[in-house]
């Protein structure tokens, strides 16, 4: 039996319908946004809708709520949009301005630029700010490389910062959009973790170097696309809304812990202990999924996206200004 053979044979069976790797997926994004809009403090409710009014995208975002959505529900849907606006521009949709920075195609930060925050005028795409991709190695002998910064825990500090702050209201609708997106961001464990593994001494990009079979073969996705798929594809804002209400409630105790890095710790420690298990071989696959692994990452998954939502909600609630 070849190596091939010997890594396909050690994951065995099923796979749920997987993504483009985004960090959730606009859906999840979304329903993390529809949590914490809920748990909002009335006047801070108000400050965000003025504040989101100030994105150049707002018109555009208004244009993307269906006609079935209420009247009362339109600032929640358009909150609910926003979360996807850092991922709007990564994708180039409707922003032919903005433009990768840094190297690796922009996935790396590249001098003093990577860390800015001068607003709306800033057109540049900032990918390295969706995530802490912490090392850990498969293997002990394996060195691990150096963490980048910028990153999501660095910037989530600072956009807080500026919200409790005196800075301009532009200044914070750009920070606002961006927190509204990487807090959801880094509820999904594999955005605060990154595999060493001998085939890839550099990580696996949080799951994206790690192959996986899709159902019916023959193809292959990858394990960040499988996680960040975990509550489907429709994209829609009603989609989105009806799936956020099905939802698992927030464990308070939980949802009480207000520490960014904190936050990480407990993805990171989920993406070495959930995500990572097996099927997901030591090397970079591809596998196939079991049911038992694909029941406890929808689980797992909904529930770091509540969380994610409630505390979104309650720094919000504490910091705005």
């Amino acid at each position: 039996m070849n190596a091939r053979a010997l890594v396909i044979g050690a994951c065995l069976l099923v796979l749920i319908g997987a993504t483009p790797a985004h960090a959730w997926n606009d859906k999840g994004h979304m329903a993390v946004a529809f949590v914490a809009y809920k748990k909002l403090n009335p006047a801070v409710r108000d400050r965000v809708d003025a504040l989101l009014k100030l994105n150049p995208f707002f018109k555009r975002w208004l244009t993307m709520i269906p006609s079935t959505v209420p009247p009362a529900d339109r600032n929640l849907a358009v909150f609910m949009i926003a979360a996807t606006w850092p991922d709007q521009i990564k994708r180039g949709e409707f922003a032919p301005e903005y433009r990768d920075d840094g190297t690796q195609g922009g996935n790396m930060p590249g001098g003093a630029a990577s860390s800015q925050n001068t607003g709306y005028s800033d057109k540049l795409r900032h990918k390295y700010w969706h995530f802490v991709d912490i090392p850990f190695a498969a293997s002990p002998s394996l060195p691990l490389p150096p963490l980048v910064r910028p990153n999501a825990q660095e910037r989530i500090t600072l956009f807080l910062s500026v919200l409790k702050s005196t800075a301009s209201d532009p200044l914070k609708s750009y920070d606002l959009v961006w927190l509204l997106h990487i807090i959801g961001d880094i509820h999904q464990p594999l955005h605060a973790a990154a595999r060493i593994t001998k085939g890839d001494l550099n990580g696996d990009d949080g799951g994206n170097g790690v192959q996986i079979f899709c159902n019916p073969q023959p193809c292959t996705t990858r394990l960040h696309s499988v996680w960040d798929g975990l509550l489907g594809s429709q994209f829609d804002v009603p989609s989105a809304m009806a799936a956020a209400r099905n939802l698992p409630q927030a464990d308070p105790a939980r949802a009480s812990i207000l520490d960014e890095a904190a936050w990480i710790k407990e993805s990171f420690d989920l993406a070495r202990t959930v995500v990572y298990a097996p099927p997901i071989g030591p090397g970079l696959g591809p596998c196939t999924l079991t049911p038992a692994y694909n029941d406890k990452a929808r689980a797992t998954g909904l529930a770091q996206i509540a969380l994610g939502g409630a505390r979104l909600a309650a720094v919000l609630n504490r910091d705005l200004k």
